[in-house]
């Protein structure tokens, strides 16, 4: 619409239900002061922030994405898939989020002790009042860490403590995106392909590998890709518009937000303001949505 086009969103954005530094509700007060029209919440293998982020942006008059930051196995890759706009009650996503939290939230005592003997004052309960949700995760046991000052920024404390000790104890798994980007479509959402180019993601393949990778979630189901991100290269975003106008991909885009856990990157407008993502964006994926979930009610009538 008209009245939309100068209007800027964001579709990649964390709060403290993962690793972000904002509660979800400051996140839609943070948008609003920067005269954002909507975001999407983000969060990493969570939905517990959303009720809250919709609450606070529909107060606002934003619009706003329930979302998800999916971690996936690939090729023998890990990747992140960006999931809007999902029914969060539907079955096939309540299978997918029964077995996604109970990776996070699994052997965390176990995770603890691995970091303790690396010489960190830590418990379980020191770490259970940073916890934001049912059950201690991954992220509370980040939180707490953030809280020591042992870094500047969080990924340090993914780096030489938690994926260390995910990794000694056998824990460095994840669901496959095989078997999650079909029970997201079930449950009416869209799903983007997201960083392509980190190494969560598709780096260390060639274009003509990352292609042939992309074409294959295309074929599982993956609707999209980012085409914006604060850090891709010129030709990173060069090769991300190709791929989403030759494959008809559906393109998303967003910051990565995730406040002081990650400086130097502002909600909306990346780095250094290098990104101005578009209202149609989100729009896009509000009919994509409403077509999935139209056409599954035409399909049981």
């Amino acid at each position: 619409m008209k009245e939309n086009q100068d209007k800027i969103v964001d579709l990649h954005v964390h709060s403290i239900a993962s690793d972000g530094s904002f509660t979800p509700a400051e996140l839609a007060a943070h948008a609003e002061e920067l005269g954002l029209a909507g975001f999407a919440l983000t969060d990493h293998d969570t939905i517990a922030g959303c009720a809250e982020a919709r609450e606070a942006a529909e107060a606002r008059h934003l619009a706003f994405l329930q979302g998800m930051e999916l971690t996936a196995e690939f090729i023998g890759h890990k990747i992140h898939i960006v999931c809007l706009g999902f029914d969060e009650q539907h079955p096939a996503f309540q299978n997918l989020y029964k077995k996604v939290r109970a990776i996070k939230e699994g052997r965390i005592d176990d995770i603890i002790e691995y970091i303790r003997k690396k010489g960190v004052d830590i418990s379980v309960d020191k770490v259970r009042p940073f916890q934001h949700g049912a059950h201690i995760d991954r992220y509370a046991i980040m939180r707490y860490m953030v809280s020591l000052h042992l870094f500047d920024h969080a990924q340090p404390i993914w780096d030489h403590y938690l994926d260390p000790a995910a990794r000694e104890l056998g824990l460095d798994f994840s669901i496959t995106a095989e078997e999650a980007l079909p029970l997201i479509h079930e449950a009416g959402g869209v799903t983007s392909l997201a960083h392509f180019h980190k190494t969560i993601g598709l780096k260390g393949l060639t274009r003509a590998e990352q292609e042939r990778a992309i074409l294959r979630l295309h074929s599982w189901g993956l609707d999209g890709m980012e085409r914006w991100y604060p850090n891709y290269s010129h030709e990173d975003a060069a090769f991300a518009g190709a791929m989403i106008e030759k494959y008809h991909l559906l393109p998303t885009a967003g910051t990565d937000f995730h406040g002081t856990n990650r400086p130097g990157i502002e909600m909306g407008f990346g780095q250094n303001g290098n990104m101005h993502i578009p209202y149609a964006f989100l729009e896009n994926v509000q009919k994509r949505c409403a077509a999935y979930r139209r056409g599954k009610h035409e399909a049981t009538r």
